[in-house]
């Protein structure tokens, strides 16, 4: 054990939950629902509850409950990461089009991997609006882009030098625009700033490959259970050690 760390938020999910007299809540095995679409309708069954705290209703507070459940019952879940991690770094960018039920604009998901190593990652709705999924896909990696770039030039300081960071993309017609940046009814519209992701492809700062599996799509949408736990497992959320505690007992 000594050449491991073991990162999770047991500590901090419990004094929110002790906060707001939510210990003994039941835990849920899902964040959110697939069967209920988020809207901002006072009579909703459910709502995206971060975008409406001005004027909060009930639906708003049982979304939110449900998010403390879901973390009361995964307390015992966080990150490791071991000693001698390769410096070998890869992103998965994925992208949500059109997600968004009220005004239409998608999400987007980074996620970075040091080694086997979840480092850093994003979910962000997107500033305007996609008209194709190969714009919203497009928009996502120049996000994953600056991140990258940003952590290349961190780790300089600590004598660390990558090439080309790899960034996963599973839309071809994304990476085929980074490639030849053509223009044409789909893609004319695109803003120019995110086309500087485009030149540091040609500068070989990053290079875009196919991705083989969406892990940043567990950060764009709610998504099935089973297909939920896999892409949590693939982004090295693992269990330290199983207590008495009633909350790592999921129902």
């Amino acid at each position: 054990m000594e050449d491991i760390i073991f990162f999770n938020q047991s500590k901090y999910i419990k004094e929110m939950l002790k906060k707001f007299t939510l210990e003994d809540s039941k835990p849920t095995k899902m964040p959110m629902s697939t069967e209920i679409k988020l809207t901002k309708d006072d009579e909703s069954d459910s709502v995206d509850s971060s975008k409406y705290r001005e004027n909060p209703k009930t639906t708003h507070l049982e979304a939110v409950k449900r998010i403390f459940r879901y973390v009361r019952g995964t307390t015992h879940l966080g990150l490791w990461y071991s000693k001698g991690t390769e410096v070998e770094t890869i992103v998965y960018v994925e992208s949500d089009h059109t997600g968004d039920y009220v005004d239409r604009k998608s999400t987007s998901g980074v996620c970075t991997f040091m080694g086997c190593c979840l480092t850093s990652w994003l979910a962000k709705k997107q500033m305007a609006l996609s008209i194709s999924t190969t714009e919203a896909e497009y928009v996502s990696a120049g996000k994953a882009c600056q991140q990258e770039l940003w952590m290349k030039q961190a780790l300089i300081d600590y004598d660390m030098r990558l090439d080309d960071i790899p960034i996963m993309c599973d839309n071809k017609g994304a990476i085929y625009l980074n490639k030849n940046r053509v223009r044409h009814s789909r893609t004319k519209h695109i803003e120019i700033h995110h086309h500087f992701l485009h030149d540091n492809v040609q500068k070989r700062n990053i290079i875009k490959k196919v991705a083989s599996k969406d892990i940043a799509d567990i950060l764009t949408k709610p998504l099935e259970r089973e297909v939920f736990n896999y892409l949590r497992l693939e982004l090295g959320m693992i269990e330290l050690i199983m207590d008495s505690d009633p909350s790592s007992s999921q129902k």
